[in-house]
């Protein structure tokens, strides 16, 4: 076939139209690696869009040009002739001045593509797009997260991360979950153990594992059902301890790198640790069995290499433990007044209290609340009584929700002992080895009770 022939082969508008999309996508696939190259697009997203999606166009496109290639083919077989394109002549001034407008015309429309690209790709890496538009079920933990001390990280950085094969893999998931969205099945509440990658790829971009904390005290203050709101107030050591100390002891002990701890949990929520095992910066491995666990039940469970999630569990979107943990804190950040009589036993009995809807809740926090001093003898200080139902919505807002079945202690906090099992699903006692020795359930291994408050 002549030059000239297969020349005529390509006008097909399929082929045209494939010519069209493969050097699109390969010129706007040049363009955005070059700007992933200059740090110009650290989004995780940035990944799908140019080493997924780009190479699917610019497929789809080398597709269609043999495709419209034999439909010419075919075409001419028939005897049917398509129209002969006309001969650009660019000596003339008339289709210079035409060619230069269509260069520039298709210059700028990259640059706008390109530019609403990459919003789109901040966009959908935004915790709003994460909390309030695609993922709606997600709202408790969007909320809890505005106001949590991890607020400033967003969704992505922790639960995507960098990398063709963190995205693939998250984003695989998040196609299945927004089927679930989209035919409205989906748990109430939504399972609060998520598909992580390993802490030190997303706390370990910030939190040094290495370092070594020592002690720290700390204060837990808490308030009585009586009328004056009696605190009571429990002062620790805390011996966070770390690699370095010179016992290499404490609470992040379990953080050394040197150190590799396995464990077998046999629910959903990770509270049931029957089996752990311990592989020692030299080496030596040791095992330990909780009291009354059968190698069926092991085999049932699931394995896991333990990291910083598994006790900071919810440090990015934290629903309080209980009504009374939550006015407690209240009443010691000021919100919530103490010299109201009785408030933090009405406060906590109207938290407590079964709603139809927020809405709901709000009004009747504020009913509740208000016509029980009503019937109260004495002055009320109206702006403390008006400070604390503000607080006491808060505090329903911030941790209950109705639709989707969330409330206090609904979520585990592996921080402590005090409402869930935390440290006691593997320090109670019972976990034992071969040799008879145990993990060790001794309080001041982590914390030493003080006896004045500083």
């Amino acid at each position: 076939m002549a030059q000239h022939d297969r020349a005529f082969l390509v006008r097909h508008p399929l082929a045209m139209a494939g010519i069209g999309l493969a050097t699109a996508s390969a010129v706007v696939f040049i363009a955005l690696v070059l700007a992933m190259y200059l740090g110009m697009l650290p989004n995780p997203y940035a990944g799908l869009v140019v080493f997924v999606g780009l190479p699917l166009v610019f497929l789809v496109g080398l597709l269609l040009i043999p495709w419209g290639v034999t439909l010419q083919r075919r075409a001419i077989a028939r005897g049917e002739k398509g129209d002969e394109w006309p001969v650009i002549d660019f000596r003339q001034a008339r289709t210079r001045r035409i060619g230069l407008g269509i260069a520039v015309f298709t210059a700028v429309n990259i640059v706008i593509f390109l530019v609403a690209g990459y919003g789109t790709l901040h966009w959908m890496e935004s915790p709003q797009f994460c909390g309030q538009v695609c993922h709606e079920p997600m709202h408790p933990q969007y909320t809890a997260w505005q106001n949590a001390p991890h607020s400033n990280v967003t969704c992505v950085q922790c639960h995507i991360g960098e990398g063709g094969e963190a995205f693939v893999h998250y984003k695989t998931a998040g196609l299945r979950q927004l089927f679930h969205v989209v035919t409205n099945n989906y748990p109430r509440p939504i399972p609060g153990v998520a598909d992580m990658r390993p802490a030190l790829q997303t706390c370990g971009n910030c939190h040094w594992p290495e370092r070594s904390v020592g002690d720290a005290v700390r204060v837990r203050r808490t308030y009585g059902d009586d009328e004056a709101n009696t605190e009571s107030a429990t002062a620790l050591t805390l011996h966070l301890g770390g690699p370095g100390t010179p016992t290499g002891r404490g609470i992040h002990w379990h953080a050394n790198p040197n150190l590799k701890i396995d464990y077998v949990y046999t629910d959903d929520a990770r509270q049931e640790i029957p089996w752990v095992r311990v592989t020692r910066p030299d080496g030596s491995v040791q095992e330990f069995s909780a009291d009354g666990v059968t190698a069926g039940q092991l085999a049932a469970g699931q394995g896991r290499t333990m990291d910083c999630l598994d006790c900071h569990n919810v440090v990015a979107h934290r629903i309080a433990l209980s009504a009374e943990e939550a006015v407690d804190r209240e009443i010691t950040a000021g919100g919530v007044s103490r010299n109201l009589p009785f408030v933090r036993r009405e406060g906590v009995k109207l938290l407590q209290a079964s709603y139809q809807s927020t809405d709901a809740a709000l009004a009747a926090i504020d009913q509740g609340l208000r016509g029980f001093y009503q019937t109260q003898s004495g002055e009320i200080d109206a702006a403390a009584l008006e400070k604390s139902v503000a607080a006491l919505q808060t505090i329903y807002q911030r941790n209950v929700f109705p639709v989707m079945n969330v409330t206090f202690g609904v979520y585990p906090d592996n921080i402590g002992h005090m409402a869930s099992q935390g440290c006691f699903r593997c320090h109670d006692g019972s976990h034992t080895a071969k040799d008879g020795s145990s993990i060790t359930s001794d309080c001041e291994s982590c914390h030493r009770m003080l006896d004045e408050v500083p």
